[in-house]
């Protein structure tokens, strides 16, 4: 994907793609998962840049070929994310490839070029300040993606003449019927109820990877609050007829067992909550789909006469997971993985913990520090990261000076 979070950071030029508005999400000449998601006019894929470049015979009128930088992230040794000054790249197309997670756009904080650090900043606010943080992916995904009409059709029939969510459940239990992980998290709810003074019984939407939870929780859910949920196997709308998303066997314990669709469904139902999002877990707590309906749900709540002001992104954390700190919360985009480290405190009860809308990809606020794992793999990039997660400028510095700088480029006319 070209990401246009890259609008902040590059300069402000006419002839740059990627500027003014301008969003390329596909390479392939049509949207990903088009029959379940809605996307923006503002959105282009390559086929449609071509039309216009040779529509406005832009290589005559202003000398200039329709070329597209890619670099790569996945590839330490050639991505110029610390290393390069994007803002004086010429191309008017970057594709940042291998960036699938929050993780790869915030490496510009650490770009070694003052410019590219303060232009990220603006966009990501200050990696040791989370609760300042802006919403970033959530304010994108407002104004770029949107159920589509069938899918709408499936969360409205769970609506209808109930009115919109105040809180969504996400329970991540890969099969499992956890009672300890059930029971944080309707502690974690009553805790939201409590902090959002809510005196009338709040509506609640339960969304699991294990669809039998649902039903064994409703129960349990019932006795302070109305339970919504969407049941895939007694909806018989249009986009239960349409699905043609393959059914992927060997995924089953990751993704649960329900059809594809179900998923989309169950997200832009999940991302209605005006109030809070509280994800909960069998293992890895705020994953990343419990991350964006939160990031999504919150920047639906800001509206031009909205004034609300708060929006809680909660995670459920039961005792055993945190027997030895943080350290089982592994994986490199993970919300929590900036926190595994040797700092994360051992030995603590339930917790219901405040979660940043914007996943962290540096260690730089309190209680922050790096597994061993992640300091060999900032070590690739050049980076050499002390125990308690703090960046070695100097040593970057000297990096960048004495790497060769890798330039890949694609001409499309």
């Amino acid at each position: 994907m070209l990401y246009s979070l890259l609008q902040g950071i590059l300069p402000e030029k006419p002839d740059r793609f990627s500027v003014n508005n301008s969003f390329l999400l596909s390479l392939q000449g049509k949207y990903p998962f088009g029959d379940y998601i809605s996307y923006s006019n503002l959105m282009f894929t390559l086929k449609e840049v071509k039309h216009l470049w040779r529509k406005n015979d832009c290589v005559k009128n202003y000398k200039r070929q329709l070329v597209m930088r890619i670099d790569d992230f996945e590839k330490p040794a050639k991505t110029n994310a610390l290393c390069s000054n994007w803002r004086n790249w010429d191309q008017p197309m970057i594709w940042f490839q291998g960036t699938t997670d929050a993780v790869g756009a915030q490496f510009f904080l650490k770009n070694v070029h003052s410019e590219m650090r303060s232009a990220a900043s603006e966009l990501f606010g200050k990696p040791e300040s989370l609760r300042s943080q802006p919403n970033v992916f959530g304010e994108l995904m407002r104004v770029l993606i949107s159920p589509s009409k069938d899918v709408e059709e499936a969360v409205n029939r769970v609506l209808d003449g109930v009115g919109e969510p105040d809180i969504t459940l996400h329970m991540r239990m890969l099969m499992n019927r956890s009672v300890r992980a059930v029971q944080a998290a309707l502690n974690c709810i009553r805790k939201a109820m409590h902090n959002l003074q809510l005196r009338s019984k709040p509506r609640v939407v339960v969304v699991s990877d294990t669809p039998s939870l649902v039903k064994s929780i409703k129960p349990n859910i019932s006795e302070f609050a109305e339970v919504l949920h969407f049941d895939y196997k007694a909806y018989r709308g249009s986009v239960s007829s349409k699905a043609n998303l393959p059914s992927i066997d060997f995924r089953v314990k990751d993704w649960g067992p329900a059809p594809r669709w179900v998923a989309f469904v169950d997200f832009f139902l999940a991302s209605r909550a005006k109030l809070a999002v509280v994800s909960g877990a069998h293992r890895r707590v705020g994953t990343t789909y419990a991350q964006l309906v939160a990031a999504l749900a919150a920047a639906n709540g800001i509206g031009e006469n909205s004034t609300k002001s708060e929006f809680s992104f909660l995670s459920s954390f039961r005792s055993n997971l945190l027997a030895e700190g943080l350290k089982l919360q592994v994986g490199w985009g993970h919300i929590w993985n900036r926190f595994a480290g040797p700092l994360s405190c051992q030995g603590q009860s339930n917790q219901c913990a405040f979660t940043p809308l914007l996943p962290p990809a540096w260690w730089d606020g309190l209680w922050q520090s790096p597994l061993p794992h992640d300091i060999h793999r900032l070590e690739q990039y050049g980076i050499q990261l002390s125990g308690l997660g703090t960046v070695e400028e100097n040593q970057l510095l000297s990096n960048c000076s004495s790497r060769k700088s890798t330039v890949k480029t694609v001409t499309f006319i």
